[in-house]
C-alpha cells in the first residue's frame, strides 16, 4: 500500500508552516493600524508605489512581505518607535520562506495554496465529507481515481500524477512534529462509492483503518441507519489554530474556488454542526468494526 510520502522534508516542517503564520500575523496587526488611524486600504497602496488590493493580499496573509514596504507603511500608520517597529520588521524578514507546496504551482489554484498553507499551521483539522474520503487519508490509487473521474479524462496524465503527488505530500502532516489532532467524519456514502474498483477501495479501506490507531487522527462514520443528520450544508473543514492572534475559520471548497469564513458566530455554527455529527456518528471502536466489515465484503 502507498500512502504516506516519506518522512517529513525541511521544506514541508515547522519553519514552512511557520512562514505563512508569520505572514497571517503580520498582515493581522498591520490591519488593525491601518483602521486604527484611519487610513484606507487604497491610501496604504498609493504609500508603497501598490493597488489596494496588494493591501488587501498582504492584510490576509496570503504574500510575502518586503521589509521595506512595512517600514513605510508602519511610517504611514505613525509608528515611529523603534521598539514598536522592530518585532512588526523582524516578523516580515523571516515571513518570505516559501512553503513546500509552492513547487506545486504549476496545478496548485491559488485559493487552494492559502488552504494548505493554513492546514500546515493548524493545531486541530475537523472535517466532514460525504461524497469522497478526505485528502489527507487518501491513498495513491484512491486518490487518482476520485482525479480521474472529476475531470473525465480532461487532464493528461502528467497533471494528474503531480495532483496526486501534492495530496500525498499533504499527509506529511499527519506524521511531522507538530502534527494536529484531524477529526474526520465521513458519511457511510463515502466509502460505499468503489473509486478505482475493488482492489483500490480495498487498499484505502486498510488505510482508513490504519489511520484510526493514530494517536492524533479521530476517524468515525456516521451510517446510512442514522437517517437524516444536521450536515445540510455538505462537506467543510474547521481549522483552528494554536496563536490566540489567529481566527479560527472554517473553508469550504467550491468548484471554481473557496469561501473561508473566520466570524466568531459562524465557526461556531459549523463547530455545532461537526460536534452533533460526532453524537450522530459511530464511535472509534464502532467505526472501525463497520471499515473492517466493507473491506472483508470487497
Amino acid at each position: 500500500m502507498q500512502r504516506m510520502a516519506g518522512p517529513t522534508t525541511k521544506a514541508g516542517g515547522p519553519e514552512a508552516s511557520g512562514s505563512m503564520v508569520r505572514r497571517i500575523l503580520l498582515g493581522s496587526q498591520l490591519r488593525r493600524l491601518r483602521e486604527s488611524c484611519g487610513v484606507t486600504r487604497e491610501q496604504a497602496g498609493y504609500s508603497i508605489r501598490a493597488s489596494e488590493s496588494k493591501i488587501s493580499r498582504m492584510e490576509l496573509g496570503r504574500v510575502s512581505f518586503k521589509p521595506r514596504d512595512v517600514a513605510d507603511l508602519l511610517t504611514l500608520y505613525g509608528v515611529t518607535d523603534e521598539s514598536e517597529r522592530e518585532p512588526l520588521l523582524s516578523l516580515a524578514r523571516t515571513s518570505s520562506r516559501a512553503g513546500w507546496w509552492h513547487s506545486y504551482n504549476d496545478v496548485l489554484p491559488s485559493w487552494f495554496q492559502t488552504y494548505v498553507g493554513l492546514e500546515a499551521a493548524a493545531e486541530r483539522i475537523g472535517t466532514y465529507e460525504l461524497q469522497f474520503v478526505h485528502g489527507l487519508l487518501q491513498t495513491e490509487s484512491y486518490s487518482h481515481a476520485v482525479m480521474v473521474s472529476g475531470h473525465r479524462g480532461e487532464l493528461p496524465r502528467t497533471e494528474v500524477d503531480r495532483r496526486v503527488a501534492l495530496r500525498l505530500a499533504r499527509q506529511k502532516l499527519l506524521v511531522s512534529e507538530r502534527a494536529p489532532h484531524l477529526h474526520c467524519v465521513l458519511d457511510e456514502a463515502a466509502l460505499r462509492r468503489p473509486y478505482g474498483g475493488r482492489r483500490a477501495m480495498g487498499e484505502q479501506l486498510t488505510a482508513l483503518l490504519e489511520f484510526s490507531d493514530f494517536p492524533n487522527i479521530t476517524l468515525q462514520v456516521v451510517p446510512f441507519q442514522h437517517g437524516g443528520h444536521v450536515a445540510e450544508s455538505g462537506a467543510f473543514t474547521l481549522l483552528r489554530f494554536a496563536e490566540q492572534e489567529l481566527s479560527d475559520l472554517v473553508y469550504l471548497e467550491q468548484l471554481t474556488g473557496a469561501l473561508y469564513l473566520d466570524k466568531g458566530d459562524e465557526v461556531a455554527a459549523y463547530q455545532v454542526v461537526l460536534d452533533r455529527l460526532a453524537e450522530a456518528a459511530l464511535d472509534e471502536s464502532a467505526t472501525r468494526d463497520l471499515l473492517a466489515d466493507l473491506r472483508r465484503r470487497l
